[in-house]
């Protein structure tokens, strides 16, 4: 099993390119599923999620060629089975948004309840729910979601769907199922994160008819059938603010290419007043840090708030910030999973419920520590660039589920990270 080995204390210098956001891709792989013609997504992020998803829709008969240079082309005019069996989708939760494709196109899906990082409760019922009200029978039984138009009608139809919470990836499911249903569907309390908003301009280069996305109301007239399309994946903003996290923690000046700082203004925001130099540039972002940064209090919520994706990380930046912060958790309930590693570190951190007390502490020390989840590895990671000594990550595989040969960027910038194997824990 493959873990980072990790000699703290350097900064980091240079510039790195922020890849195709795993977000915005897993959703746009099942896009493809709408059409039956050749869909070409390009800056496709080499993840094992993106793997995953690519076996699962070659599973029901779509043609797949990809490419070194992020280049994926999908053609789904031979689809057969409209199915996402658990042995596939068991390690991703991303697999319900194949539901809503399924159903919109084929009239029939049958899809596995999903796995995935083990960070809290995140039910389906809001899917079954708005898929429901544009004509959907669904039932669950062992373990599967079963799934097909109801009522002899021949096409999903559109309804006013208003969800019980903002659901990333009920939003997306709804956007795709409604662009080929019959009629208009409202979308109110839809997630405006830039991912979704990314997914409606395929859609809309598909043939589809989408307003309003981006923010809480989405209005989309559904069409007959949908086109191929060209589609470049909007830059993953979670690994962009990842390494500004991890510049303000251990130090230097690096420029993330592609990066978008109009997609991270939360995080930014933070870090300007922890006492980072953020810039947007022509080229992306630009960050540069000196010294000890003092420590900033925040609490997660549905962008455009601070993203719970990101909680991790800035955490390990007030670990060994001046002073102490306050971190409210109100997305997940077991996201806090990586304040024991830290701990193990040498940080002081306090958990109550929802809530994290960090007091600011000189100097970590190198550890073996577990990752947890895959923001919880990130972390980690970063925790480990700025403690005295060695650190060893181990289940990085958490890791490889959401960025791209994050040690090689890293190793760019002048880090002392390397991956190792065989190495007892």
């Amino acid at each position: 099993m493959d873990k980072l080995l990790i000699r703290g204390g350097r900064q980091l210098h240079g510039e790195v390119s922020v890849s195709g956001a795993k977000n915005a891709a897993l959703p746009e792989l099942c896009a493809a599923l709408l059409t039956d013609q050749e869909v070409v997504l390009r800056n496709v992020p080499a993840l094992q999620d993106v793997s995953t998803m690519l076996k699962l829709v070659r599973n029901m008969g779509v043609a797949v060629d990809r490419q070194d240079d992020g280049t994926v082309t999908l053609n789904a005019s031979d689809l057969g089975n409209p199915e996402a069996p658990y042995e596939l989708v068991k390690t991703m939760r991303a697999s319900v948004l194949a539901l809503g494709p399924l159903v919109a196109r084929f009239g029939q899906a049958k899809v596995s309840l999903p796995g995935g990082c083990a960070i809290g409760s995140r039910p389906v019922d809001q899917h079954i729910k708005g898929l429901h009200a544009m004509g959907a029978d669904i039932t669950v039984e062992h373990g599967y979601m079963m799934a097909r138009i109801g009522g002899g009608r021949r096409r999903l139809h559109g309804a006013r769907i208003t969800t019980d919470m903002v659901t990333v990836t009920g939003t997306e499911n709804f956007l795709m199922a409604a662009a080929l249903a019959e009629g208009e569907t409202v979308l109110e309390n839809a997630a405006q994160e830039p991912e979704i908003t990314d997914l409606a301009e395929m859609l809309i280069a598909m043939g589809a008819r989408i307003e309003g996305h981006g923010t809480s109301r989405i209005r989309i007239q559904g069409v007959e059938r949908l086109s191929g399309c060209t589609h470049q994946v909007v830059a993953d903003r979670i690994e962009a603010g990842t390494f500004l996290c991890a510049v303000a923690a251990a130090g230097g000046d690096v420029l993330l290419r592609h990066a978008r700082a109009d997609h991270m203004d939360a995080v930014i925001e933070k870090l300007r007043e922890a006492g980072a130099e953020v810039t947007a540039t022509p080229d992306g972002v630009r960050v540069k840090a000196s010294g000890r940064l003092r420590a900033q209090s925040f609490r997660t919520t549905e962008y455009p708030g601070f993203p719970t994706d990101m909680q991790a990380q800035f955490m390990a930046l007030n670990v060994i910030a001046q002073g102490t912060s306050t971190v409210t958790e109100t997305i997940f309930e077991n996201r806090f999973m990586h304040v024991d590693e830290m701990m193990r570190l040498g940080a002081d951190i306090q958990t109550d419920g929802k809530v994290a007390v960090i007091k600011g502490v000189q100097q970590l020390s190198g550890a073996t520590v577990m990752a947890t989840d895959l923001r919880a590895s990130a972390s980690l990671v970063i925790a480990g660039l700025v403690a005295d000594g060695e650190t060893l990550v181990d289940r990085i595989y958490h890791l490889d589920r959401g960025y791209e040969r994050m040690e090689h960027k890293l190793r760019l910038l002048g880090a002392d990270i390397e991956r190792v194997k065989g190495v007892a824990a």
